[in-house]
């Protein structure tokens, strides 16, 4: 008896096709589906949010098979696997990460993990985001969330839920036999504070600018995903596209 929960899963990250959570990813996904394609950016994509490519061609190469590397952002993975080279063979779902580094509160609004998902919901498919928190950059817990994935994965894609929202999920800094269970999370607002810039000077005194994102601890709600990623849970926040302050007069 197969063990798989659907016929067929789009995986797509910001990380790039090269990075290590995708294939974390693709291992898993083999598990959950009969046919899995991987439709990623040729490189690091990470902060471009939904943003499409609308003032230069979009270019690509296949890599294997049902696998290919697209020379534009996260959305126009998307876009181009569902528009072209899925449009045949549609998926059940959508999945994009893992990404290698949490994606909490209002830094889901920069991050183009939760953009490529956020997009798969604009035309019609279920989606989700997948994030694996960190306190070390040097030791990222690829196995927690390897296991931590299918774990989750296994549950949700087995619930009906509405093609206008998607999942933001993401796995604490933790070994996998130390998570405590997943959790339904709200957004909150996560540890983004704002932004930053610095301005340096080419070899030809040219200025030019890295911006960068400032971050720091808060203290939120438990119903929280930052504070249930820190407590050591999985997060599952259900998203959508309205932004609207219903209490503004």
């Amino acid at each position: 008896m197969s063990d798989f929960i659907c016929e067929r899963l789009l995986l797509t990250n910001d990380d790039g096709i090269d990075a290590p959570g995708l294939s974390t990813l693709a291992r898993v996904a083999r598990t959950l589906a009969k046919e899995v394609w991987v439709v990623a950016p040729s490189g690091d994509r990470s902060g471009t949010s939904q943003s499409l490519s609308l003032h230069h061609p979009v270019r690509f190469w296949q890599k294997g098979d049902r696998q290919y590397s697209i020379e534009g952002t996260p959305a126009d993975c998307v876009v181009l696997a569902i528009r072209h080279l899925m449009l045949s063979t549609p998926p059940d779902f959508i999945l994009s990460g893992i990404n290698r580094g949490a994606n909490l509160g209002n830094e889901t609004v920069f991050s183009g993990t939760v953009g490529a998902a956020m997009t798969g919901i604009l035309l019609g498919f279920r989606s989700v985001a997948l994030s694996q928190h960190f306190t070390s950059a040097e030791n990222v817990r690829w196995d927690t969330a390897e296991k931590a994935s299918e774990r989750v994965l296994r549950q949700v894609l087995a619930k009906p839920w509405k093609t206008q929202t998607c999942l933001n999920i993401n796995f604490p800094d933790t070994a996998p036999d130390e998570i405590k269970g997943i959790m339904t999370t709200t957004q909150g607002r996560g540890n983004l504070t704002g932004t930053g810039v610095t301005i340096r000077q080419d070899p030809r005194s040219v200025p030019y600018a890295w911006l960068t994102l400032e971050r720091s601890a808060q203290t939120e709600p438990p119903d929280t995903e930052n504070a249930a990623v820190r407590s050591g849970h999985i997060s599952v926040t259900p998203l959508h596209f309205d932004r609207t302050d219903h209490d503004f007069s």
